[in-house]
């Protein structure tokens, strides 16, 4: 009986699934993927998956010619004929995840948008579900009821700041209350690789109606370089409100770190505007927004596949 787990991924996350394959010293498996004149489409395993472990790999972001949602209901379609094809166990490792902002009611009669797609996974078949820094890691918990994995990128992130920004003065901020704790784990990290104190200051921000309104920082920036230190980018706006207030308190340079680069709208306009000297991602979401200019110049995208790699491989261990 083959005990190696088999790697599949739809077309669109192919390039990504191939480094995490090689990584692994390993081969995506065979399969096939067809359209059809509607707009619909099939996937299916062209090699036996009866008894295996198996990984689908698939980042749920929108591209050119793939929605998020044509993307989900690949993954989840692909999901189920695994199972039926009588996989021991399909594990889904989605570096985004997408929907998973809306996790809570915040108006009366809000969607949970979170859970809802939490248990249209479960409803098809999948043995385990892993992310790479959920926005909240909580909620993206407590939304499943299969074993879930949470992938975090702060070492990556860390390790990059730590070799650029070496003999400084640093202080890590994070732009709003509920990312506090990640935040803080980043200045963790970063102060051990550099064997010396990083401060930390926060910032608050409001959001009403879609309207995001900055509010003071609460630390010593005087004189220091600040991080900022994020999930996500998504239109830029909070990134440049407290960029702006960190330069404002007496900051010498301001660079800032997120594990998913979304780019929407005029992010690019408004994080390449000279305020930031530099950002600094992950590959989880390519960069397909980001258009040449001085923004592409200060963006930095780190490699990710070899922490997915790494997760897979645990996973496996555990299931043989």
């Amino acid at each position: 009986m083959n005990t190696a787990p088999m790697l599949f991924s739809p077309p669109a996350s192919h390039a990504y699934a191939q480094r995490v394959a090689t990584t692994l010293g390993t081969a995506l498996a065979e399969h096939e993927w067809r359209p059809f004149e509607d707009g619909e489409h099939k996937m299916r395993p062209l090699e036996s998956v009866r008894g295996r472990d198996v990984y689908v790999i698939h980042s749920l972001y929108a591209e050119p010619g793939h929605t998020v949602n044509d993307k989900l209901c690949e993954l989840l379609f692909f999901v189920g004929a695994l199972v039926d094809a009588s996989a021991a166990r399909v594990s889904v490792i989605a570096p985004y995840l997408c929907y998973a902002r809306k996790d809570r009611r915040s108006q009366t009669r809000d969607p949970v948008t979170t859970r809802y797609v939490a248990q249209l996974f479960e409803a098809v078949g999948a043995s385990r579900f892993a992310t790479l820094d959920v926005h909240n890691q909580a909620a993206y918990q407590n939304a499943f009821r299969i074993p879930t994995e949470h992938l975090e990128a702060n070492g990556l992130l860390a390790q990059w700041f730590a070799s650029h920004l070496r003999d400084r003065a640093l202080v890590v901020v994070s732009p709003d209350a509920g990312g506090v704790r990640r935040a803080e784990d980043f200045r963790a990290r970063l102060s051990k690789l550099l064997d010396s104190p990083v401060e930390a200051a926060f910032a608050g921000k409001l959001r009403a109606g879609g309207i995001v309104t900055g509010k003071p920082v609460v630390g010593d920036l005087a004189g220091r370089c600040v991080i900022i230190v994020d999930d996500l980018i998504g239109s830029g706006t909070t990134l440049s409100l407290v960029a702006g207030h960190c330069l404002a308190l007496g900051a010498t340079e301001v660079h800032a770190a997120a594990t998913h680069g979304l780019f929407l709208a005029d992010a690019c306009e408004k994080l390449g505007n000279g305020t930031l000297a530099s950002v600094v991602v992950t590959d989880s979401v390519a960069p397909w927004r980001v258009p040449r200019g001085a923004f592409l110049e200060r963006l930095t995208v780190l490699d990710s596949a070899p922490l997915v790699a790494q997760a897979i491989a645990h996973m496996h261990e555990s299931a043989v």
